[in-house]
């Protein structure tokens, strides 16, 4: 038993550590944040809430700078004021926000935060596992490989993830009448908003699917949904 400590040790550590972040995300986007109030996009939410059979849908403005939306661990919908700010200048459109809010409504329905718990927790002992065993094989190396297996193992994860919530953003916003072509254009705006044009990064070490990619699985899903 003794011998299982160490990962036992660090399981509780990461546990420990996950639920520090949330608390810690949670105090900042209460601080930060109030309902979403533009008449355009509480249309296109309370379609979507039609659609989900929910008497309504609450997204929250978080006040930032950044371009962003994002699942709270609550179950809380976020807009950044950034993103308000390119839809007020006419960058991008009601449709385009709200294909953004059905994919962070996805990440909650799915239970993305949770899973990101159970995989931080393991990442974290299986960090220390190959880190020990490497570093016995490859001294002076063995940490870094390591971490860099560690890494793309987080990074597939959370593709993933974005894939899972793409996947549910299409069928919401085609279920309330939207359709998905905001998605789409949206995801071809993104890098300029953002100010983070395609990088050098390895596929495998990004942690969100390439654009085209992403484009491809909605069009692809698509096919399928209305072939006759």
């Amino acid at each position: 038993m003794l011998k299982f400590l160490p990962i036992l040790l660090m399981l509780a550590y990461g546990l420990v550590m996950y639920r520090f972040s949330v608390w810690r995300t949670l105090r900042t986007l209460d601080a930060r944040s109030r309902i979403l109030d533009e008449p355009q996009i509480t249309a296109l939410t309370a379609r979507m809430a039609q659609a989900l059979d929910l008497p309504k849908v609450n997204v929250h403005l978080y006040d930032v700078d950044i371009v962003n939306g994002l699942a709270a661990p609550d179950g809380r919908v976020f807009l950044t004021r950034g993103f308000l700010d390119q839809y007020r200048s006419g960058k991008v459109t009601a449709e385009e926000l709200a294909s953004v809010i059905a994919h962070e409504l996805g990440h909650v329905a799915l239970g993305h935060s949770r899973r990101r718990m159970i995989d931080f927790t393991g990442q974290n002992a299986l960090m220390m596992i190959l880190s020990t065993f490497l570093s016995r094989l490859i001294p002076g190396v063995g940490v870094l490989i390591a971490r860099t297996i560690t890494a793309a193992l987080a990074a597939h994860l959370s593709r993933s993830d974005e894939h899972e919530a793409d996947a549910y953003a299409s069928a919401l916003l085609v279920k309330a009448g939207i359709g998905t072509d905001a998605q789409k254009s949206l995801f071809r705006k993104l890098g300029a908003l953002t100010g983070s044009p395609a990088s050098g990064t390895p596929a495998w070490l990004m942690s969100h699917p390439a654009t085209e990619e992403r484009i491809r699985a909605i069009e692809a899903r698509e096919a399928r949904w209305f072939q006759t």
